[in-house]
């Protein structure tokens, strides 16, 4: 049995980190980093996490709004509203909430993005620099995982890494990542053949795939460190008996608000890894952090203090 590979430390550790710099910076030139989430239609998961953003803005002193529109605007109005918030200079920050209404086509509102502004790291261009190993905003969750790992004092250089998941928001992102620390990637998806052979040769396993317990332990190298991305609602009681055996907490959960959050992981593949997050209290902690941390990156890029 390996030992679970907790967020909390070190995500509390990067917004301590971000509050004192900010502290700093209205201290020195009366200013602080300005964050605006926006938000449209009414996801009822996009309004929480939203929310909880706005919260850790507040506990490190960063100026935040949310912005919400219809779930029926229209692309040019919000390309609008994007453009004129890429023209304020107390916006350094702009993200736009994910998913977004089906008639509007996602790529197309991230590219109207100023790239300086993108604290998310998904606009093309950053995504090229990330991809070329140079300066610039990433995307927060594979960030988060990258400094977990090194905060832990895992080894990438050499190592095998496999990366279940292939999405722009981490699956390909933290691929990059580890190629650019020298660990040796394998990118895995639906159509991999022999998924279990494949992720059983990884010394360090990703899985960001978004489907409830689908890295079984047989996926899991004895020894690996295993990094669950996924967040899963699950209701299935038999399901949950199933994975979590008599577990009083899943339990409640399930009583109270009719689910429990379950990753991508088996959590009986705890018992092969070395080092495995858990979900909750694992990488979802270090987004919001590398959010913050981004928030504040950009405001001292823009103003030539990185």
């Amino acid at each position: 049995m390996g030992s679970w590979l907790e967020g909390k430390d070190l995500a509390e550790k990067i917004k301590q980190d971000v509050k004192e710099e900010v502290t700093r910076q209205q201290q020195t030139r009366h200013q602080v980093p300005g964050l605006i989430g926006i938000l449209v239609g009414d996801n009822r998961s996009s309004q929480i996490y939203l929310r909880s953003k706005e919260k850790a803005c507040q506990a490190v002193g960063i100026a935040s709004q949310i912005l919400t529109y219809p779930g029926d605007l229209e692309a040019a109005a919000l390309k609008a509203a994007i453009e004129e918030l890429n023209r304020r200079d107390d916006v350094d920050g702009i993200l736009v909430q994910l998913p977004i209404p089906a008639h509007l086509n996602a790529h197309d509102i991230i590219c109207a993005v100023s790239p300086a502004k993108d604290v998310d790291g998904i606009h093309p261009f950053n995504l090229g620099n990330l991809l070329a190993n140079q300066d610039g905003p990433k995307p927060c969750t594979p960030l988060g995982i990258i400094e977990l790992l090194k905060f832990n004092r895992v080894p990438l250089e050499g190592r095998d890494a496999v990366v279940i998941g292939r999405s722009l928001i981490v699956g390909k992102p933290v691929a990059a990542m580890l190629t650019n620390e020298n660990a040796t990637v394998s990118v895995c998806h639906s159509k991999t053949k022999n998924l279990a052979d494949v992720a059983r040769r990884a010394d360090i396993l990703v899985a960001a795939i978004g489907r409830p317990a689908f890295v079984r332990p047989e996926f899991v190298k004895p020894g690996a460190t295993v990094i669950d991305v996924g967040i899963n609602r699950v209701s299935d009681r038999g399901l949950v008996r199933e994975l979590f055996g008599d577990d009083p907490k899943r339990a409640e959960d399930l009583d109270k608000k009719g689910y429990t959050v379950v990753g991508d992981v088996d959590p009986r593949a705890f018992e092969r890894a070395a080092l495995m997050t858990p979900v909750p209290g694992g990488v979802g902690l270090l987004t919001v952090a590398m959010l913050m941390k981004n928030t504040l990156e950009a405001f001292k890029r823009r103003r030539g203090l990185a």
